[in-house]
């Protein structure tokens, strides 16, 4: 989830920062490929109205039929679902190779799968799925997919701690507890669970997962005091959300493409890690949740700008949790790479 009530300096400091500098101790072989396409099959916006380019496909209103006694002939045009969640399509393509990754699965049980229907996407031909980390608005829709699927397996690549239990005790209100993933149900639907803190290299060495993410810079801070963790005795403060990972894939001759669900571990902080892991400088998308949105973390907003402009990706797509004002500061700073998300939206990025 993404908001909550601002921290105290006691909470900041229990999230500083640990030194990373330089190279990866054990620096990453990743593989560059020759086209990476990222569909985002759910996220907080659907805009029927946004136009393409040579690097981004939208979709409008013709994406199917819904029926609906109100109009001539019993039917009208349908869009696509968003929510507050998240959930992309990976395609990567290495020479004739190509392989489906699902990444997250939006908040509700049906709307990824709704929404893949309508854009003619079989998401059975996946090979596998990788969850950014346990929030509910990130895992909800691996029940549309498992009814879908039968109980067949499929692998699905998370961190240990996805199965934290968590809630939101804002001062004032009653402490809200979200939905906690359970390891048990998903095995039993088919899923085979492969649990990993460290980096993981999938699709024949051409897929990064970062594993829990350096934490380095000065002020991505984390989840404010309101966002709490069940240590098995009591709820504490979870600044961390150290289950947050992104994917990563370097597309040849042009950088790496970067990944996020909520971008828990600060957006900076991920694609520095990805820099240091790989050993590749170039930058050539961010997309997903940047999770800049809300009193917490506004602040953050400005140097998190400075530090993008700084690394100068070619292409940026802030998505679900990132909020109008970061969306506002980004397409300013970088206005040639800013593009807007919506659900339904690919974006390609080719080798050079």
């Amino acid at each position: 989830m993404c908001e909550g009530a601002s921290g105290t300096e006691l909470d900041a400091a229990l999230v500083a920062p640990r030194p990373a500098l330089g190279d990866a101790i054990d620096p990453i072989g990743l593989e560059p490929v020759d086209e990476v396409i990222v569909t985002t099959l759910v996220d907080n916006v659907y805009d029927a109205l946004l136009q393409g380019d040579e690097r981004t496909t939208r979709v409008s209103f013709g994406v199917g039929l819904a029926k609906a006694p109100q109009f001539e002939g019993g039917e009208t045009a349908v869009g696509l679902r968003a929510e507050h969640g998240f959930s992309a399509l990976v395609t990567v393509r290495r020479d004739v190779t190509t392989t489906s990754l699902l990444f997250d699965a939006g908040l509700s049980p049906d709307a990824m799968m709704v929404n893949a229907d309508r854009l003619g996407i079989d998401l059975l031909g996946v090979q596998g799925v990788v969850l950014s980390h346990g929030h509910f608005d990130h895992v909800g829709g691996l029940a549309g997919l498992a009814t879908r699927r039968g109980g067949r397996s499929l692998p699905m690549v998370v961190h240990p701690m996805a199965w934290t239990r968590r809630r939101l005790a804002v001062p004032g209100a009653d402490p809200l507890e979200m939905p906690t993933l359970s390891r048990r149900a998903l095995e039993a639907e088919g899923f085979a669970v492969v649990e990993r803190r460290q980096p993981s290299l999938l699709v024949d060495d051409c897929v990064l997962i970062t594993g829990e993410v350096d934490r380095t810079t000065e002020f991505e801070r984390g989840m404010p005091a309101a966002h709490e963790a069940w240590t098995g005795s009591g709820w504490r403060h979870d600044p961390d959300v150290v289950d947050d990972q992104a994917l990563v894939v370097h597309v040849r001759g042009r950088g790496l493409v970067v990944l996020t669900g909520c971008g828990h571990a600060g957006a900076v902080n991920i694609v520095r890690h990805a820099q240091r892991l790989t050993g590749v400088s170039a930058v050539a998308a961010l997309i997903g949740g940047l999770h800049l949105n809300g009193p917490a973390f506004e602040p953050v907003i400005g140097p998190t700008v400075e530090a993008l402009t700084a690394i100068a990706p070619s292409l940026v797509v802030p998505g679900h949790c990132t909020g109008w004002r970061a969306q506002h500061a980004l397409a300013a700073a970088l206005p040639n790479a800013w593009t807007a998300s919506s659900s339904g939206s690919s974006y390609r990025v080719d080798a050079a």
